[in-house]
């Protein structure tokens, strides 16, 4: 006779197994993962910690060197086992003193990166408007052994369809056309100053290149309508090559390790302020994810890289770094995705750069969050710009994804400059950003298949052409096409 109370044990041993082995859908992970980081989220406060503590992260500066000694320790206090620096030699610039004059009046003036050690120039203002190629087309003399002003964005008064350039392609147009200074006029209101590199290439520049107030400016710029304008421009800087260091923290994948998502942001920042928008609020959300994924037990397919960049704001040069290192490696092609948070915040979609395939992979995935809080909005591009650490990975073909951000536009009137704070941090945009940007790379990172493959040489080009990088890319040196 069958005993029917070992078979009643068999079946709740075999159910057990049954409940123990069943896999946690989507839905159940998220709302796990959105429960944790909303309880714990450290990324607002290790940044109000760092930028106390540290101040700007200067690379070069001693503050650059305790900046990456305080992520790398970090990654070890979340329970990173695999923790590197990658240590690159740079020429880093710190500025000096400077001053500016015009018509023997001192104007307010701030120095723009990678200015000569020194300079002592003296020449008439010419107004170049844009600055733009077509500015100095119409005109190829104008500013020939004189001293270019130029707006950092687009004037209102311009035509239509005009696209803007970075002030190092602006100043990098000024030397083509043989300025021997360039005067850069901010967009922001009350006298606020911008800093940032003037160059192209992360080498000194020949002519020295300067900041001043929109008022000032603009007043500049109706004066030299009906009167000339002499500017009186000094300066001395500081250059030696040091080293810098990346620092990467790396979570093995677990069936394709091979395959390497990487999630960056730069950790480096201006000397102006302590860069707590530009870029800590990128930067510590990185490492706010990476404790996420520890804390939530996440180990996707794929191999995780957490990278805090420096040097970015120098010339990119932390990424180029690394993308140089795995061309050299032949590790390139391990690299599937690359992800840039670069002042991001409060995401209400993605921008997924590169040539997709399956852009409803996407959709889904903000479906998905969007069901965890309707905060996020499910937004969708599929475009690519410069100027940060994506750009070194996208040039080489990888697929490159960014979030739509959602924060508030007065705080970009502070970057680069003097107010760049930690008073302008929002905690609960910095908790989304760690929430959301956690749930897009361990799905990116675990998917079956990938939304988008690498590109190859040609399709780049195109790619590039497509989003109207070329003019910049040649500008700037970094157009590796022959025409």
């Amino acid at each position: 006779m069958k005993n029917p109370i070992f078979f009643a044990l068999l079946a709740l041993i075999i159910s057990s197994c049954g409940e123990t082995k069943k896999e946690e859908s989507q839905a159940e992970l998220f709302a796990r993962i959105d429960s944790e980081i909303k309880a714990n989220s450290k990324g607002y406060s290790t940044l109000k910690e760092a930028t106390e503590t540290i101040g700007h992260r200067l690379t070069g500066s001693t503050n650059g060197a305790k900046a990456e000694e305080y992520t790398y320790n970090i990654f070890k206090e979340y329970g990173f086992e695999d923790v590197a620096y990658q240590t690159f030699e740079v020429e880093a610039w710190a500025r000096g003193d400077v001053s500016l004059q015009i018509n023997d009046e001192d104007i307010k003036v701030v120095t723009l990166g990678h200015s000569p050690i020194e300079a002592n120039v003296t020449g008439e203002i010419v107004d170049m408007g844009n600055g733009l190629e077509a500015d100095y087309a119409a005109n190829p003399d104008a500013v020939k052994g004189k001293i270019a002003l130029a707006y950092i964005n687009i004037l209102p008064e311009s035509a239509e369809g005009l696209t803007n350039l970075h002030r190092s392609e602006k100043t990098a147009l000024a030397i083509k056309y043989g300025a021997i200074g360039i005067i850069i006029v901010n967009q922001v209101d009350n006298g606020v100053l911008l800093t940032g590199t003037a160059s192209v290439t992360g080498e000194l520049i020949p002519i020295p290149a300067v900041c001043i107030g929109k008022e000032d400016g603009m007043a500049l710029k109706e004066s030299l309508k009906t009167k000339k304008a002499i500017a009186k421009i000094a300066m001395a800087n500081t250059s030696n090559v040091i080293k810098a260091r990346n620092v990467v923290a790396i979570l093995p994948g677990t069936t394709i390790p091979e395959e390497q998502i990487v999630l960056g942001g730069h950790l480096d920042s201006w000397d102006l302020a302590t860069g707590a928008i530009d870029n800590g609020i990128g930067s510590f959300a990185v490492i706010d994810i990476a404790r996420a994924f520890k804390a939530n037990n996440l180990h996707p397919k794929r191999t995780v890289k957490f990278v805090m960049f420096m040097g970015e704001e120098q010339g990119l040069l932390g990424s180029k770094f690394l993308v140089e290192q795995a061309i050299k490696n032949n590790t390139i092609d391990n690299i599937k995705y690359m992800m840039n948070l670069d002042m991001s915040g409060n995401p209400i979609g993605m921008n997924a750069g590169g040539k997709l395939e399956d852009e409803k992979f996407f959709m889904d995935l903000g479906a998905a969050i969007q069901k965890q809080d309707t905060i996020y909005q499910n937004t969708f591009s599929n475009k690519s710009g410069l100027h940060s650490d994506h750009q070194p990975f996208m040039l080489e073909g990888v697929p490159i994804l960014s979030v739509n951000s959602n924060l508030d536009r007065s705080i970009y009137g502070c970057y680069h400059s003097d107010c760049d704070d930690f008073n302008l941090v929002n905690e609960g945009h910095m908790t989304n950003t760690a929430r959301f940007g956690t749930m897009m790379l361990y799905s990116l990172a675990n998917a079956d298949k990938l939304p988008a493959t690498k590109m190859d040489s040609e399709t780049t080009k195109e790619f590039m052409i497509k989003n109207n990088l070329k003019e910049k890319l040649i500008i700037g040196n970094d157009w590796k096409w022959e025409e």
